[in-house]
């Protein structure tokens, strides 16, 4: 039975993922934000096990780890947690930019330098749900882009250092998702938001597994999916 760590499994593509996987019978390890919401967690996706720390504070996370039993096998390692704050560059004050790269960019990278033993061992899989947003930016939304065009470099370089490893890195550029965080974009711009017109996670989710469960002869590195309404 294979053993994935995710981030972002409260909602939109991460519990999507989640679903998928614990329908099947993988083991879990979901990522909280808190105790309470590890308690949501788990009682949602019945015999998986929670890890708590704030994404926010990257620096704390390896402290927070160290009153945790972390698991002792990791196949797949997946960051799908996220914000977004949109705004001219000109009104983006330090904390707003602070923010999104270290939950979008910093924690990840910090996530992954504590599970690399395991991953390494397993020959496993660090899987990033990046965004269309880390492949071009556009007008107010230069500190996500940033954050996302940063996470691509992230897994560029750690696909290179860890081939020899047998690990495997891919990169997911979803467009826009039926997402919380989708209804939140929509807010921002002033815009009506209509889940509809969007993809629908479960769509991305199974871009995803197609990733994971691919044969160990062939490797996914970037892949892109856009809306196909």
């Amino acid at each position: 039975m294979a053993t994935h760590v995710i981030t972002g499994a409260g909602s939109g593509i991460g519990a999507a993922v989640a679903r998928r996987l614990h329908a099947r019978g993988d083991g879990l390890v979901l990522h909280a934000r808190d105790a309470g919401r590890a308690r949501e967690l788990a009682a949602e996706f019945p015999g998986a096990r929670t890890l708590v720390g704030d994404l926010a504070e990257p620096e704390r996370l390896s402290w927070a780890f160290s009153h945790q039993a972390l698991p002792d096998r990791v196949d797949s390692l997946l960051h799908v947690a996220g914000v977004v704050d949109l705004g001219p560059v000109g009104d983006l004050t330090p904390k707003t930019w602070r923010h999104q790269l270290d939950v979008n960019l910093i924690a990840p990278a910090e996530l992954t330098r504590h599970f690399l033993p395991q991953l390494r061992a397993a020959r496993g899989h660090v899987l990033f749900v990046n965004s269309g947003a880390g492949l071009s930016a556009h007008a107010e939304w230069a500190a996500y882009a940033a954050s996302k065009h940063g996470l691509k470099a992230l897994a560029d370089s750690l696909r290179q250092e860890e081939h020899g490893n047998g690990v495997r890195v891919t990169s997911v550029y979803p467009g826009r998702t039926a997402s919380p965080m989708q209804a939140k974009v929509h807010q921002q711009e002033g815009k009506e938001y209509d889940p509809d017109r969007w993809i629908d996670p479960e769509s991305v989710a199974t871009a995803v597994l197609m990733a994971l469960d691919l044969p160990r002869d062939a490797e996914v590195n970037d892949l892109t999916v856009r809306p196909g309404r």
